[in-house]
């Protein structure tokens, strides 16, 4: 894993979008398309609106949820929400190449199905992802592979559903997709992540951060998260 550690969220966010760009770039060339999922929060969405500053091969670009909150359409709590307006908005991404978890489906163990096979669909079987984008909880979560959640243990499936976390039930993506993914890239910001920074840093995999793959992981921290700041 490399590391990084930059003055400040602003400065993640742009060191971030320039890497996406860079990465995008070289998959395009290498594989005509560049597959990416993305996590939600308010670095990775100011992240999403400076690549809109960058040179990306955007009609080749197409953008997974990494995870979602099962609430309904429009609803603030949902990264779809954040998703669509970070990018949609700024950056001439088509708009059936962000590729939403179908969590307003009533059956929602059916709805992890689809995800997973329109996951398949575009990054084959097993789905191989260019890159996931990751983020830190103060829990040590990541995505919402949530301590002491079943979904922690699902090998068998690229989507799955958890508890109620915070008020409601995820959908995420799995170990075993994001450890299949070419590239991970952590975005890590805020004083609240002291505890677990190094801890995802040193690979603790008693944290569920700790157990995603490391050898091409790049990791950018601001000054307060490391306990610089």
């Amino acid at each position: 894993m490399k590391v990084e550690i930059l003055n400040d969220a602003e400065a993640v966010a742009k060191a971030a979008a320039a890497a996406i760009a860079d990465y995008a770039r070289q998959s395009v060339a290498a594989r005509g398309r560049f597959l990416m999922a993305v996590s939600g929060g308010h670095t990775p969405w100011a992240m999403l609106r400076e690549l809109a500053n960058e040179q990306v091969p955007w009609k080749e670009v197409h953008v997974f949820q990494v995870d979602e909150r099962i609430a309904p359409a429009g609803d603030p709590d949902r990264n779809l929400t954040h998703l669509r307006a970070s990018l949609l908005e700024h950056a001439p991404l088509a708009p059936d190449h962000i590729h939403a978890m179908p969590v307003e489906m009533p059956d929602l163990e059916a709805a992890a199905k689809q995800y997973a096979q329109e996951l398949q669909s575009l990054a084959g079987t097993p789905p191989v992802l260019d890159l996931a984008h990751l983020g830190l909880g103060p829990d040590g979560h990541t995505a919402s592979l949530i301590p002491g959640d079943p979904v922690l243990n699902v090998a068998d499936a690229d989507v799955s559903l958890t508890g109620v976390y915070q008020g409601r039930r995820r959908m995420t993506l799995t170990y075993p997709v994001l450890n299949r993914a070419i590239r991970i890239l952590w975005l890590v910001t805020g004083a609240d992540k002291v505890p677990m920074f190094p801890r995802l840093r040193d690979g603790d995999t008693s944290i569920p951060a700790g157990r995603i793959a490391r050898g091409q992981a790049l990791l950018l921290a601001d000054r307060a998260a490391a306990g610089q700041g």
